[in-house]
């Protein structure tokens, strides 16, 4: 892993500077969003609410993330990527205080819809604004790195998170599986947004008018925000020239999510309530399947330029499938880790490379669009999997529940993983045969 990292890091030197500023914000909002995934949940569960009903909360937090997608594409446009980013992370600050102040779950709704909100703006707007400040030759490790540091910080946050939280708890005489210790974490993640604000400050003015076109051009793209006739008059900012290859690049991400909806955001109840571990040691867990994911990560770039961009996502994905089996239906607590890690590791490593492909086949007018989309849709397949997650869990119980979620899950991305393959492998290996005559 060492030599991996070094060499992910050791490729810095040639990401722009606004590049690597976004880097250390992913770091600090990043690690927010760790404890958030990790730990709400549980936050949830600990002040009395069912399963069936943290469901609930999940969907319309998705519903809400949805809903931002577009609006956030055409405000980007308008007012620049900067200006989108630090609104998402101002958002998130605002809910994660709603979020300590109330117990009330209409107003838990409200909260965490306005996080999800915030978040999908980040969403949004980070391919694009990594894709406009990198060069061509260092986008896949720039991809790669950024999601890579997201999972370093699951890693430091998940394993710090629990303690400190655990620690504080303890010396102020808490419960320490009581909402009093959930609310330290949601102050740590607050302090961290209002770090993630800090850095967002010293990123470069990127407003369309501020944008220096020919600076730009000698860097080998067109510029970020080209002028466009038809722009003025599209809904929202929305472009789309080819509506097959959109529909190409983005079925396969509903489908995946549709998948994920109706079992990831619940995976910490699972095992909490499958093996019965507590928060220090469900945080480890995480923590070691984030880990895992790290390594692939880095390591995709050099997987892709060996077999292709697609090639690669297809077989880190399907060699994936295998592991979602031992997850959902092994009794033994040791076996459900490993293949955590591995599973997480496999699925998640093949993202940062496909957004990076999917980001060279449209056109700069498009990035935002294409990546709103991608937001939406990812949204509704949450909202879609969080429904059947909550109808499950009311109808057939958790262990009855859960078998099926799992069986739904493998058959998605299995799909999924064969669409990748079959729309876009000779795409992929024109363009791997002319990088190797170019070389």
């Amino acid at each position: 892993m060492l030599d991996l990292l070094l060499a992910g890091l050791g490729t810095l030197r040639g990401f722009h500077r606004d590049a690597r500023l976004f880097l250390v914000t992913t770091l600090v909002s990043g690690a927010a969003l760790s404890l958030y995934w990790i730990d709400f949940n549980l936050y949830l569960s600990s002040l009395g609410f069912s399963t069936a009903t943290i469901g609930v909360v999940a969907t319309f937090s998705s519903v809400a993330g949805g809903l931002v997608a577009f609006p956030a594409s055409a405000a980007s446009d308008r007012f620049g990527r900067r200006a989108v980013i630090g609104a998402g992370i101002a958002v998130g600050l605002v809910a994660l205080v709603g979020l300590l102040l109330t117990e009330a779950l209409p107003l838990i709704i409200v909260f965490a819809a306005l996080w999800s909100a915030g978040q999908s703006a980040l969403f949004v707007v980070g391919s694009p604004f990594m894709t406009e400040h990198s060069d061509a030759e260092h986008r896949n490790e720039l991809f790669a790195v950024q999601f890579a540091i997201q999972n370093v910080t699951n890693i430091i946050a998940a394993v710090l998170g629990g303690i400190v939280a655990t620690a504080i708890a303890g010396a102020a005489g808490f419960d320490p599986d009581g909402p009093a210790t959930y609310r330290v974490i949601l102050v740590i993640m607050a302090l961290l947004m209002l770090a993630g604000l800090g850095t967002v400050a010293l990123l470069g003015d990127d407003r369309p008018r501020a944008v220096a076109t020919p600076r730009l051009r000698r860097l080998g793209e067109p510029a970020a925000f080209p002028p466009d006739p038809r722009r003025s008059r599209a809904l929202m900012g929305i472009v789309v020239r080819d509506r097959g290859r959109f529909l190409r690049l983005l079925l396969p991400g509903l489908l995946i999510a549709t998948g994920a909806g109706q079992v990831i955001p619940f995976l910490n109840l699972f095992v909490q309530q499958k093996f019965g571990l507590d928060l220090t040691s469900l945080n480890a867990v995480f923590a070691l399947t984030s880990l895992g994911t790290t390594i692939a990560i880095l390591a995709q770039p050099r997987l892709a330029r060996r077999f292709g961009q697609i090639t690669s996502v297809v077989i880190v994905q399907a060699a994936s499938i295998p592991f979602l089996v031992v997850l959902g239906f092994s009794p033994v607590l040791w076996t459900v880790i490993l293949a955590m890690a591995v599973r997480n590791a496999l699925m998640n490593a093949g993202n940062p490379i496909f957004n990076a492909f999917a980001m060279e086949q449209v056109t700069p007018a498009e990035r935002a669009t294409l990546s709103a989309a991608a937001s939406v849709l990812w949204q509704v397949g949450w909202v879609i999997g969080g429904i059947w997650y909550a109808v499950l869990q009311a109808s057939l119980g958790f262990d009855a529940g859960y078998a099926v979620n799992f069986v739904t899950i493998i058959s998605l991305y299995t799909i999924a993983t064969a669409l990748y393959w079959i729309w876009f492998r000779q795409m992929d290996r024109r363009a791997l045969e002319r990088r190797q005559l170019a070389a």
